[in-house]
């Protein structure tokens, strides 16, 4: 009997350290950071009194990569090579972040939409497709309200019509550690790396207050748009994608599995895919 039980208690023991040793789902990890491969083209656009970062990639039709609040192009590093292979890519850092300057303008989701204006200016490309992470997903839909015949589609992920449809990402343990992450970016690649709390300040005073569509706002949008977000985004009401979708016309709504506000870093295969498909498809 004795045995018996020893036999057993060995057997539990060895169950909770094979339990203990499962890998977190990947929704709950935050890769590292990958790096951009080496561009066609590269350097600082003078647009709207601020120098904004670019660079180019591949060759074919354009599409304007715009990353999230708080990080910078180097968050699109897996998806670049794959995108460059049939079109012209051009990763930009927005205003304050990465290698952009800023000025004291407050920040607003309509500015950082005019710099990306300006920089297409600056590169002499009358309309591209959009693809927007966060940040850069509502600055996509602000482009396409505001010069839908700049944008030939639009793949917006992880956005949001308005203050309420963000959750508490205080309470995420991923987004912690991304927010610790981008302090640290921030100082390697900022011309003002000691800057990053006043930095985060001013962005966080346009999350408290931007932006503010209306149904019927999002109703006079006529690009060909995909919302598009994660099946476990720590950031992001579902609702409010939701909304989104059924009140954009013609809209496509993709939700991604397995995956989070960071789906980019932990699926790139099936994100690129997502987008590939998106970009390649015929008609609308």
């Amino acid at each position: 009997m004795l045995r018996t039980l020893n036999a057993l208690f060995f057997s539990l023991v060895l169950l909770g350290a094979s339990a203990s040793a499962q890998p977190a789902p990947r929704w709950m990890t935050l890769p590292p950071t990958p790096t951009l491969p080496t561009p066609q083209t590269s350097g600082h656009a003078a647009v709207n009194g601020i120098s904004i970062w670019y660079a180019t990639f591949g060759s074919g039709p354009p599409v304007i990569l715009l990353h999230g609040g708080l990080a910078n192009s180097n968050y699109w590093g897996n998806q670049v090579p794959v995108l460059a292979e049939s079109h012209r890519v051009i990763a930009m850092d927005s205003r304050g972040h990465g290698r952009s300057t800023r000025n004291a303008q407050p920040y607003g989701y309509a500015l950082m939409a005019s710099d990306v204006i300006g920089l297409m200016d600056f590169l002499g490309i009358p309309q591209a497709a959009i693809v927007g992470w966060s940040d850069g997903a509502i600055l996509g839909l602000s482009l396409a309200m505001s010069h839908p015949e700049r944008v030939s589609r639009l793949f917006a992920f992880a956005a949001n019509a308005d203050p309420s449809g963000v959750k508490d990402v205080g309470k995420s343990p991923v987004f912690n550690e991304f927010i610790a992450r981008a302090e640290k970016e921030y100082e390697a690649l900022s011309a003002t790396p000691g800057q990053f709390k006043t930095f985060f300040a001013e962005i966080g005073k346009m999350w408290e207050t931007q932006p503010n569509w209306t149904a019927k706002d999002l109703n006079a949008i006529k690009v060909p748009t995909w919302i598009v977000d994660a099946d476990h985004d720590e950031a992001i009401q579902r609702d409010n994608t939701e909304f989104m979708a059924r009140e954009i016309p013609n809209a496509g709504l993709l939700l991604q599995p397995e995956v989070s506000h960071f789906s980019m870093l932990q699926a790139p295969s099936q994100f690129t895919d997502d987008v590939r498909h998106f970009l390649e498809r015929k008609g609308n």
